[in-house]
């Protein structure tokens, strides 16, 4: 079992900036991947971002790539996701996950509780 624990979502404007943390115990964090994704009121949990576990090759999707970038430390077995020039419609409760680099939500076993990022008009 991996437990995952989001921090650092809040409430900003349009145009400020967010950094998540995601915190992980349990089991070796170095064996997977790890990834954000978000759900907004109403609609399917989306991708937001992934990362392999040496943190050569990150996957972005389309309405982030730009504002967006995620990063892991392995020593404080943690990932972050840093995110600039926030929309009102980057708000969701966004959710961090262990298992692969896809953009797949399925293919990872295990999620944290989310956090929720408001962004204001």
């Amino acid at each position: 079992q991996v437990q995952l624990v989001e921090s650092g979502g809040g409430l900003v404007q349009a145009g400020g900036s967010l950094r998540l943390s995601c915190a992980a115990s349990g089991r070796t964090f170095t064996n997977y991947a790890m990834g954000w994704f978000r759900q907004a009121p109403g609609k399917e949990r989306e991708f937001v971002a992934a990362i392999t576990w040496r943190s050569d090759n990150t996957r972005y999707a389309d309405s982030v790539k730009g504002r967006a970038t995620i990063s892991r430390d392995n020593a404080k077995n943690t990932v972050y996701l840093q995110m600039n020039s926030l929309k009102p419609e980057d708000t969701a409760v966004y959710y961090c996950a262990a298992g692969s680099i896809s953009v797949v939500p399925e293919t990872y076993p295990y999620w944290g509780q989310g956090t929720q990022v408001t962004v204001s008009s």
